[in-house]
């Protein structure tokens, strides 16, 4: 999102973190910007039973955690690599000043924050009083629209996994296959080679 020279110029480090390292946990007070240059970071919560649910997956160039920064608020979520990563770290006021000194790319920031903030406004309704394979269903298309762009006339190829539809739909990975599997029959995906299509 932000360019990588430009965040060196303002002080950023590059930091490596191995698959399964924590990079924060929910309650710790927000220190850095991140800013991923390769790898995969999922934000996630855990209820009273243990029951994981993924607040969102976020891949090279995306950033993550920024709203706690902005609010000097405490993070609601743990944030894990789930591959081997290297993301870029600058401190929160080194990130303000860049903000400050470079308008569009805080316009872009509000942005990319509006849209998360549409996409759990949308998957909330949807995860607290629909079906199963309306989640899926919801879910893939909100990916194919918003996230891949992928034409309406053009068969998509669904990216994240099974584990990933049920992680954040709030479902288990066994109902999301079943619901994939109806959702086959019904004509409204298809699956080639286990790959699935919409």
């Amino acid at each position: 999102m932000i360019d990588e020279k430009l965040l060196i110029q303002f002080g950023a480090r590059l930091a490596t973190f191995n698959k399964g390292e924590i990079l924060f946990s929910q309650g710790d007070t927000p220190r850095y910007y991140f800013q991923i240059l390769n790898g995969e970071v999922k934000m996630n919560n855990f209820n009273d039973e243990g029951k994981e649910f993924v607040q969102g997956f976020f891949t090279t160039g995306e950033s993550f955690g920024e709203p706690p920064l902005f609010l000097k608020d405490t993070y609601p979520a743990n944030a894990e690599a789930i591959v081997n990563s290297q993301i870029y770290l600058l401190s929160r006021d080194k990130f303000m000043d860049l903000l400050m000194a470079n308008p569009q790319i805080h316009l872009c920031m509000t942005t990319n924050l509006a849209r998360r903030l549409y996409y759990k406004s949308i998957m909330a309704s949807e995860i607290s009083s629909q079906e199963p394979e309306h989640r899926v269903l919801k879910l893939i298309d909100y990916f194919r629209t918003k996230i891949n762009k992928t034409p309406i006339n053009t068969k998509y190829k669904v990216e994240i996994t099974r584990q990933q539809i049920a992680d954040l739909t709030g479902l288990r990975v066994e109902t999301v296959i079943r619901a994939i599997k109806a959702l086959e029959k019904k004509g409204e995906l298809t699956i080639i080679n286990r790959k699935v299509y919409r």
